[in-house]
């Protein structure tokens, strides 16, 4: 299990990460949830990773 955090706003992005954002279900700063490693998350998680903070959970 993975925690994902989210550390920047995605307010001005292209619809594409927003549309990535809005599936992970982070909207909030500081927001916290946990994923399980598999490779569609992983894909997902390197896309945004600039915005997002990843720790083992």
């Amino acid at each position: 299990m993975i925690k994902v955090t989210l550390t920047k706003s995605y307010s001005n992005e292209v619809a594409s990460v927003k549309a990535t954002m809005a599936a992970l279900g982070l909207k909030k700063i500081g927001q916290s949830k946990t994923f399980e490693e598999t490779p569609a998350n992983m894909g997902q998680l390197r896309k945004v990773a600039y915005l997002v903070k990843i720790e083992q959970a």
